[in-house]
């Protein structure tokens, strides 16, 4: 029987305190019979006691507008949907409930306050409370919550919610987001204590360089509004004001980049408190579009060692991002427990050098009681090893690592006959992990850990494959769109920290217009295009100014083809690419990109303007950059890959050309990786469709470095900053730009996505696709599988090679329609929702 699932709010979470009153809605269809499709629906909403139905005679089931009047603030809903076909009607989902938030500014009564005489730039971690008598218990309770910098609220001692590093990195000058919790459980009749505790975080920690702090401020700030709901009606509300207490706490010290500073011995007990100050606060607050930071996983110690210079040093078999977590059974008081974190060991001793000023140490000073577990709150580290000084007998069983991240849905999987490159995708999930983090990050463990617009840029189609990102990217684009200069100018980093004053630069600043069409392309929400088209067109317009009348952006500071292997270790800009024909190519997507959202949201006299620009842009860079016979200026692998992929070479013979001198590039190359940041994720692309995908799938196996599995056969459990971050000797690279934990090499997981494991979008949100797995020639992998949650339900596409036997297996959810290619059979099938068999003997 054809089913429909649960009703999801526009990107899933937050489910209570959403930021809209007209939340859009998707469903799924499961099980229906082949053939079937339905071209009405009706949803049902109840509110305020009083049930509302609307008929939508439509076959939509993403992003369907809301058909109700909007909610209010703090008003709650349950939906449920039905659809038909004709007159047959499905039953109807199960429930779905969604709350808002508060929509308003003008909701908030609570004002922001801060600690006086302590919580200062050097002191620890204040702890904000107030006490508050409950005559009676509430049947309704709603905490609305935020800082400046970082909290952690409990009642009565027990920690509200999951979310850990709240309210998140945004904008802080522009809007900070807050959370909404249900704390009814926690609420009792007498003393109810309600306490924050403050940390720095981006607000106040260091960022950008060593001792750079207060990027925002200098004061630490908490809002808070308790919405209390009684069985009569009445209602309570206590807020943040001059009422509340301020006292210090067990934190002594915390930063992002230098660890955290725990004394045990101290309470938080009230004594000796001081007061509050009401300070003001000009940035908005907003609710959420995506999932907060949770602990999404633990993960044992592997084993202990000891290292050449007599140190304990636990291993966890994985790099990765998040706490270290100790249970110590009896330790003595005022006895000193130290941990160093580190992602690699440098013969044999932790290696420390990649952290650069970043001392990565968690301090404990122990009370003595009978089990106390050591934990920090207020910072976070990038490792796989942890050294442990103090703690003589430490055995495996007392120590895990808890990973912290975004808690993102998993969407996409890949495997293969292949161990290493099996290890290499996970090597890039565990990257992805690691680094969005609130924002997507490039490192999550030196001294940076910034949202780098080019490495998120160059990853978004992979991180949307792998993960639900809507919501993530979305809030994380707003964030972009408010930092943006006045003259369209795109800052390098989002937040922006780096504050200069003319930030433009191809394959950086392009992450206007490239992340919003990613995620478009991802998930069909025509909304991010929506929120993001001034931004977008304001980029375009500033790269117009920049390439002046020849179309070619041959002129000012560009970060180029970032890490290109024959760089340097002291100059990662140092490229082959030349800038101006790397900017140029950037341009050419980026007026691309714009002019399709132009169309797509019926701007269409916008989209006339950007896509005639596009062409005589596209036009230079053909005249100016490309010889007779598709010979490139900048003779190189990422100028070939950009020209391939981005449609650049005017004649069929140049194309031939272009893809032939590409080849010999490669073979010169012994099938060896000579691209950056921007040339590596289209490399493969551009060898598969210029004919020579043996060549790619070569690239892609070589274990010479540099080459994507040269790092798995070094052991490397996520994915390296620089082909070589770690030498064959086991020396880590010199240079600076050293991190073992950075995911845009990872890019190249798109391309096994769609070119190995045969999933091609063909339309935004996967509604119409293309299965064509690339096999090679060479039978270099027997067998692949990749599977995605899209929109409308998974996609699994598996295929294997027996001798010569070819088999292919495709399930297609409802809502998406697939054309599927078959290695030498010269055609192409469509198929809808269902499963489906392939099979065809090679050669034959």
């Amino acid at each position: 029987m054809t089913t429909v699932t649960p009703v999801r709010f526009e990107y899933g979470e937050p489910r209570i305190g959403i930021g809209t009153g007209s939340p859009r809605l998707s469903w799924r269809i499961t099980d229906a019979d082949e053939g079937w499709r339905f071209d009405a629906c009706e949803i049902e909403c109840v509110r305020d006691g009083t049930t509302e139905s609307v008929i939508v005679a439509s076959g939509e089931q993403v992003f369907v507008p809301w058909p109700f009047a909007p909610l209010r603030s703090r008003e709650c809903a349950r939906v449920r949907v039905r659809v038909a076909t004709g007159e047959s009607w499905t039953p109807f989902s199960e429930p779905s409930s969604i709350e808002a938030g508060l929509l308003e500014q003008e909701a908030w009564v609570a004002r922001w306050i801060s600690p006086i005489g302590l919580g200062g730039m050097d002191d620890g971690a204040p702890w904000l409370f107030r006490d508050v008598e409950l005559e009676r218990k509430p049947v309704k309770a709603r905490l609305y919550v935020s800082a400046r910098g970082l909290y952690e609220f409990t009642i009565n001692g027990i920690r509200v919610g999951d979310e850990v590093l709240t309210p998140g990195w945004t904008a802080y000058e522009h809007r900070v987001r807050y959370q909404t919790y249900d704390v009814a459980e926690l609420m009792q009749v007498g003393r109810v204590r309600l306490g924050a505790l403050l940390g720095n975080g981006w607000f106040r920690g260091q960022l950008v360089a060593p001792g750079n702090r207060s990027s925002y401020g200098d004061r630490l700030a908490l809002i808070a509004q308790l919405e209390l709901t009684f069985a009569d009606g009445s209602t309570q509300t206590v807020s943040t004001d001059e009422a509340w207490r301020a006292a210090e706490s067990p934190i002594m010290f915390d930063d992002f980049y230098d660890g955290q500073r725990t004394d045990l011995r101290r309470s938080l007990d009230g004594l000796g408190a001081g007061g509050v100050d009401v300070v003001a606060c000009d940035a908005r607050l907003v609710a959420p579009r995506g999932p907060g930071i949770r602990v999404t996983e633990t993960v044992p110690a592997q084993r202990i060692l000891t290292t050449p210079s007599g140190r304990t040093v636990v291993d966890f078999g994985q790099n990765l991002v998040g706490w270290v977590r100790v249970k110590v059974g009896d330790g003595r008081a005022g006895q000193r427990v130290v941990i160093r974190h580190a992602e690699v060991l440098e013969h044999g001793e932790v290696g420390v050098r990649p952290l650069r000023s970043a001392k990565a140490t968690s301090e404990y000073i122990l009370s003595g009681g009978s089990c106390e577990v050591l934990q920090p709150t207020f910072t976070f580290n990038g490792f796989r090893y942890a050294e442990v000084e103090g703690l003589p007998d430490l055995q495996s069983g007392d120590v895990d690592a808890l990973v912290i991240g975004s808690g993102l849905e998993r969407t996409g999987w890949f495997e293969s006959s292949h161990p290493g490159v099996n290890r290499l995708h996970e090597n890039i999930v565990w990257s992805m992990r690691g680094n969005f983090v609130g924002v997507p990050t490039d490192c999550p463990q030196r001294d940076e850990r910034l949202g780098w617009t080019g490495d998120i840029q160059v990853f978004a189609p992979t991180a949307s494959f792998l993960f639900d990102t809507a919501g993530f990217l979305s809030d994380w684009l707003c964030d972009l769109a408010s930092e943006q200069k006045d003259d369209g100018g795109v800052p390098y980093v989002i937040p922006d920290v780096l504050r200069d004053p003319d930030p433009a630069a191809a394959g950086w600043s392009d992450a206007a217009t490239l992340v919003p069409e990613a995620v478009y392309r991802a998930t069909g929400d025509v909304g991010v295009l929506a929120r993001q088209y001034r931004s977008m067109c304001a980029w375009a317009d500033k790269v117009l100014a920049l390439s002046g009348s020849s179309g070619l952006w041959d002129t000012g500071f560009q970060f180029g083809d970032w890490l290109d292997p024959t760089a340097p270790p002291e100059d990662a800009a140092r490229a082959q690419a030349a800038p101006g024909v790397v900017a140029t190519a950037y341009a050419v997507r980026t007026l691309g990109a714009v002019a399709d959202a132009a169309e797509v949201l019926g701007e269409r006299g916008d989209a006339a303007n950007y896509r005639a620009h596009e062409r005589r842009v596209r036009e230079a860079f053909a005249r100016a950059y490309v010889g007779p016979e598709g010979r490139l200026v900048s003779d190189c692998q990422t100028v070939y890959a950009l020209a391939l992929c981005g449609d650049l070479l005017g004649t069929e013979a140049q194309r031939a050309g272009a893809g032939s001198r590409l080849a010999e590039l490669v073979i010169a190359a012994d099938a060896t990786v000579s691209t950056g940041f921007l040339g590596t994720p289209l490399i493969l692309d551009a060898l598969t469709m210029s004919g020579h995908a043996d060549l790619a799938y070569a690239m892609l196996l070589q274990t010479k470095c540099p080459s994507w599995l040269y790092a798995v056969s070094m052991g490397a459990t996520t994915v390296w900053e620089r082909w070589d971050s770690m030498l064959p000797d086991g020396t880590i690279n010199p240079g600076s730009m050293t991190s073992f934990n950075h995911y845009a090499y990872g890019a190249v997981a798109d391309w096994l996505h769609r070119a190995i494991g045969g999933i091609t979008a063909l339309e935004p949100g996967y509604r119409r696709i293309r299965v064509r797995p690339e096999v090679g020639s060479g039978r270099s992998l027997t067998y692949a599988r990749a599977r995605h949650a899209s929109p409308y339900g998974d996609i699994d596409v598996s295929w294997r090679i027996d001798d010569d036997r070819f088999a292919l297996e495709i399930d297609v959810p409802y809502g998406v329609t697939a054309e599927v290619w078959m290695p030498e059979a010269g055609g192409t099938w469509v198929v809808q929702h269902g499963k489906h068999e392939f099979r065809r003997t090679l050669g034959g």
